[in-house]
């Protein structure tokens, strides 16, 4: 675990939690914890022990959400709290969000319909998150398409022209940059809002 702080004092505390097959030290993760420090948001990049052990196949869900659980009771505690997930790590920050007191949820890429035809739907975790959530999925992605639930504080943005990694097509005219951009840009200013106010 990386704990970026805000350089003049912190307003509150994002946890970033990765995807299964990558680390907090790309893309949109990335870019957040460039950006989040200059607006008084400290920064928690969270590197689950399967990854740091070198394996690649996630631990199961129930282990993931109690190493996010242990982490968050070991960090200073600057209030509010927002979990931020990729992909899987915006599954473990749905399931556990109520339950960490957080005030908000940033999903990148909600894997809403695993790619397995027998297996169910992962909306129930969306919908149970308890907390606004931001879904950030690409219009390409493979798993799906979550839509806007108000009754819940569940919002979606679109990335046009990106899939599920937010990546692009030279056809669709942007880059990779470009959405990664808009992504960040998107979720900073959420994430100021609910944090900052």
């Amino acid at each position: 675990m990386f704990l970026v702080p805000a350089p003049r004092g912190s307003c509150g505390l994002v946890v970033l939690l990765h995807g299964a097959g990558s680390g907090t030290d790309v893309g949109v993760l990335s870019e957040l914890a460039v950006r989040l420090p200059g607006i008084g948001v400290s920064v928690a990049r969270l590197e689950m022990p399967y990854r740091v052990a070198g394996r690649r196949a996630p631990d199961r869900p129930a282990r993931l959400d109690a190493v996010l659980r242990a982490t968050l009771d070991m960090l200073p505690q600057p209030r509010p709290v927002v979990l931020v997930g990729r992909s899987m790590g915006s599954r473990v920050a749905c399931r556990c969000a109520a339950s960490v007191a957080a005030v908000g949820v940033v999903a990148f890429g909600f894997p809403l319909d695993p790619p397995a035809a027998d297996r169910p739907s992962r909306l129930p975790e969306l919908l149970g998150a308890g907390v606004p959530v931001l879904v950030v999925q690409g219009d390409r992605d493979a798993f799906g398409m979550p839509v806007p639930a108000p009754d819940r504080d569940i919002e979606v943005h679109v990335l046009a022209g990106a899939d599920h990694a937010m990546r692009t097509r030279r056809r669709d005219g942007r880059t990779e940059a470009d959405v990664i951009n808009e992504a960040a840009t998107v979720g900073t200013e959420w994430i100021r809002r609910h944090t900052i106010g």
